[in-house]
């Protein structure tokens, strides 16, 4: 039995990461921007020259086939892998090569495939975990946040993390991102192992983190849910970007798509990673 859509909560009247007070000597661009990023894993390059501008209260989808370096790029933002080349410009400062706690301190949140959860831990302890750098009134209020937007997490703070479902699982990564308020979030693969019916309950509530000021890098598998999200698209393959442009470009001339993709055999479908 399906289950209606619950409602976005109150990340759309709180506080917005948009709204933080800038740092001293400088104010929020409205963009995070990674500009020629290169990254190399064991001597080979697997993300090639790729620029992308990723603005605040806009959700970016990027495509592309598996192994086209679209979760090598991700890592390398948050650094996870370290950088060949390039730079990660957020309010005129470069955070290309910093450590992981530094970029999410500096309000870049990376939400990686594979919901990396603490299985023995419950979800209460997983979202603490998230919160350790926080002050403690801070970290309360983003947990009220999180639980507004995800109420089914909210009624399995008690469960373990490996009881959980696929679905509720991602809830839970999301939610340890969107606990610190981010400026911006790139997340890694949705969807990915679950069923349409949850994918449809997700949707709304990246939709809500958009419109409530945090831009949103969206790397998913089905093409038909990142472009009815976003408002710009790109499509990687080989390491390269393919297309840059308006994601409605792509919905509205599907051969643009798969000219991108390069028509590599199953890796040239359109729903593919």
């Amino acid at each position: 039995m399906s289950e209606k859509p619950e409602p976005p909560g109150e990340i759309l009247q709180t506080p917005r990461a948009a709204d933080r007070a800038p740092p001293p000597g400088g104010r929020p661009d409205g963009r995070l921007e990674l500009r020629g990023i290169t990254v190399e894993r064991g001597r080979r390059a697997v993300v090639r020259d790729v620029s992308i501008e990723i603005p605040a209260g806009e959700v970016t989808a990027l495509l592309g086939p598996n192994g086209a370096g679209k979760s090598s790029l991700v890592l390398a933002v948050g650094g996870v892998l370290g950088l060949r080349a390039g730079s990660v410009m957020l309010n005129g400062r470069d955070f290309a090569g910093r450590r992981p706690e530094q970029i999410r301190a500096a309000g870049i949140a990376i939400v990686p495939e594979g919901r990396r959860l603490l299985p023995d831990l419950t979800v209460e302890d997983n979202i603490r975990v998230a919160t350790y750098a926080l002050p403690r009134d801070q970290a309360q209020a983003g947990r009220e946040r999180v639980l507004e937007l995800f109420p089914e997490i909210a009624r399995r703070l008690s469960a373990p993390a490996r009881m959980l479902s696929g679905g509720e699982q991602q809830m839970v990564v999301l939610a340890q991102a969107l606990v610190c308020e981010p400026r911006y979030m790139l997340i890694d693969e949705l969807s990915l192992g679950l069923a349409p019916v949850v994918v449809n309950r997700l949707v709304p509530r990246i939709r809500a983190v958009a419109g409530s000021g945090i831009g949103v890098l969206l790397i998913e598998q089905f093409a038909t849910i990142a472009l009815g999200l976003a408002n710009q698209a790109h499509v990687m393959e080989g390491g390269r970007l393919r297309f840059s442009g308006l994601a409605i470009q792509l919905r509205e001339q599907p051969e643009l798509l798969r000219s991108a993709y390069l028509l590599r055999g199953s890796a040239g479908s359109p729903e593919a990673t």
